[in-house]
């Protein structure tokens, strides 16, 4: 390169080094795209589809790392449903009839709402084996107040409700503060309230109370209006329709993971399908049972304490190990004394359902199968006895097993023996696979 007057002069580029433009328009690799391998530019709707497949491919993975890990969920619990009914129905085409099935509904409240509690204390690893007896000291509580000392109802409800609390909390404070096992506790408060329910019967060993009262109606009350049954079973789909778009609209700004929107429409359509077919079917008898709604409410509640609430989380975080819940700030104590506290307090409300079905409170719920039917309804629906997992819906399918297997051999005239027989077999199968669960959960690293 040449210098002329001290300066710099740009050195003269030839033609064939510079492409004219008419070169570059006649050259196809630079006028095709895919021929000279350069992508294609992405349109919005292929970045849109492109997400959703990404989406839609977690969603399967995680679903086939659910199914190596033995986490199927209520899905099984859903299949043993369906094939008790459908053996009991092949059996006794009156099994699903609107009259049993109206039955059914309401003999499950009771024993369903003191397996929420047992759900609760399952959740962190323990056990209540007072339940039955505070059952049974709440009606012998309520009766005693009202029937013999002339106390209002609502006064004695309240009392009793009361009653079962202060026990649980008692439970509660032994365990965690004192440090007694849990099993312990429990079992000298299911002799002790006990006892305390034997004395307050007295020799007649059971007290009638009004059949047209406020316990008696909790069971004996149906809503037959359409608006009223049709618009609570919409009322209640579209409020989880909602809610779930609006958690699923949360993760996704937060940046967390979310499933896809398929999901939520085909569980909304599934819920409306099941609802408006109870109503269906519970209406062409006498309508929906007041006692039914009251334990749906209490388990839609428990739920929403458990996902939703601060202090639900804490007891969730205590089910996966005591030690590193008190190293992320957790009380246990604290959480461990409200946990038998709820305990207590649903043990008590289900027994004023009981005595309602027998409009009487009497000895039965202190027999040992009220605690026995809770405990294993809170198993079989899929609560886990090693904590940590379970749900409060795991009581109410747990129960329609065990009330089902129970109603349909009553139909079928098989004695007491056997449905101990049978329902002893399921709980067995419940608490293996639970252990299978739990087994391939420690396999790959997940306490």
């Amino acid at each position: 390169m040449a210098v002329r007057g001290g300066g710099w002069r740009r050195p003269r580029t030839r033609a064939a080094d510079t492409p004219s433009t008419d070169s570059r328009k006649s050259d196809p690799a630079r006028s095709d795209p895919a021929r000279s391998g350069a992508p294609p530019s992405a349109s919005p709707g292929s970045d849109g589809r492109r997400r959703h497949a990404e989406r839609l491919g977690e969603h399967a993975r995680a679903v086939r790392r659910r199914l190596r890990e033995g986490d199927l969920g209520p899905v099984p619990v859903l299949l043993a449903l369906a094939v008790t009914w459908a053996v009991f129905q092949g059996l006794n085409h009156n099994f699903l009839s609107p009259r049993n099935l109206s039955v059914l509904s309401v003999d499950i409240v009771g024993t369903g709402i003191i397996a929420v509690g047992i759900v609760f204390v399952l959740l962190i690893g323990e056990i209540d084996l007072s339940v039955g007896s505070l059952a049974g000291l709440a009606g012998a509580v309520f009766a005693s107040l009202n029937v013999d000392l002339g106390m209002p109802e609502w006064l004695a409800v309240l009392v009793a409700v009361a009653c079962g609390a202060a026990a649980g909390a008692l439970h509660g404070f032994s365990f965690a503060r004192i440090g007694v096992p849990a099993f312990v506790v429990t079992l000298a408060g299911l002799l002790a309230w006990n006892g305390v329910m034997l004395y307050l019967l007295g020799t007649e060993t059971s007290i009638n109370f009004s059949e047209t009262g406020l316990v008696a109606t909790l069971t004996s009350r149906y809503f037959d209006a359409a608006v009223a049954t049709y618009g609570l079973a919409a009322l209640a789909t579209l409020a989880y329709l909602l809610v779930s778009s609006r958690d699923r609209r949360r993760r996704a700004a937060a940046g967390m993971p979310y499933g896809p929107v398929n999901r939520i429409w085909v569980r909304t359509a599934l819920l409306a399908v099941t609802s408006f077919t109870a109503v269906h079917v519970l209406k062409r008898f006498e309508g929906v049972p007041l006692a039914l709604l009251i334990f749906l409410a209490v388990i839609v509640a428990s739920d929403l304490f458990l996902r939703r609430t601060p202090y639900g989380r804490r007891v969730l975080a205590l089910g996966g190990g005591a030690e590193a819940a008190r190293r992320a700030g957790v009380d246990v104590s604290r959480v461990r004394i409200a946990v038998f506290t709820a305990s207590g307090t649903l043990a008590a409300v289900g027994g004023l359902f009981v005595a309602s079905r027998l409009t009487s409170a009497s000895q039965a719920p202190g027999s040992g199968m009220l605690l026995i039917n809770a405990i294993a309804a809170a198993v079989i629906g899929g609560t886990s006895l090693f904590g940590g997992r379970g749900s409060p819906w795991s009581a109410l399918l747990g129960v329609l097993i065990i009330q089902s297997i129970a109603s349909g051999m009553a139909l079928l005239g098989v004695e007491p023996p056997i449905q101990f027989i049978v329902t002893g077999g399921v709980l067995y199968v419940a608490v293996v696979l639970d252990s299978l669960a739990r087994r391939a959960a420690v396999a790959r690293g997940r306490p």
